[in-house]
């Protein structure tokens, strides 16, 4: 069997937790257009890491070969 490659774009954005069970992700909307966002929402909600969905998981690994 050939080695199989990573999606570089998927290993910029997503790393294991701990345990490496689950996936971390950023959340959204925090890159640009942050004038009119409140301060709660950007600093507190959106700056929090968040687990990948159990749904959007497998897709994600198999991005992830090595991971």
């Amino acid at each position: 069997m050939p080695k199989l490659k990573t999606r570089k774009a998927a290993a910029k954005r997503f790393r294991p937790t701990g345990s490496g069970k689950k996936i971390i992700r950023r959340k959204a909307f925090k890159n640009h257009l942050l004038e009119h966002k409140s301060s709660e929402q950007t600093h507190r909600r959106l700056s929090n890491l968040a687990l990948v969905h159990e749904a959007d998981e497998k897709n994600v690994r198999l991005m992830l070969p090595y991971m």
